[in-house]
C-alpha cells in the first residue's frame, strides 16, 4: 500500500510519469521504498536542498503509522569510478 501511494505522489510531480518505479524491499529495520524515475526528473523529485524527498518521507512515514520505512531516491544513471 505505500508503494502505491508514493508511486501515486512521485507521478503527480514528474514530467515522465510512465517512467516511474517503486520497489519495495523488506530488511531486518524495516521496509525500504527505492524510487526511479527518468533522469531528467531526479531533480524535480528531490527539490531545492532536498525539500520534495523530505516532504514524500514525511508523508509515507504518516501512512507507516509507526512501522519503520525509508524512502530512497535511486540515481540510475550514477558513473561509477
Amino acid at each position: 500500500m505505500l508503494a502505491e501511494a508514493l508511486e501515486h505522489l512521485v507521478r503527480g510531480i514528474v514530467d515522465n510519469p510512465d517512467d516511474v518505479r517503486v520497489a519495495a524491499k523488506n530488511n531486518r529495520r524495516g521496509e525500504t521504498l527505492e524510487v526511479r524515475v527518468h533522469q531528467d526528473d531526479l531533480g524535480r523529485v528531490i527539490g531545492r536542498q532536498g525539500r520534495t524527498a523530505r516532504a514524500l518521507r514525511t508523508v509515507v512515514s504518516a501512512l507507516a503509522n509507526g512501522e519503520p520505512v525509508r524512502v530512497d531516491v535511486v540515481d540510475t544513471d550514477r558513473r561509477r569510478a
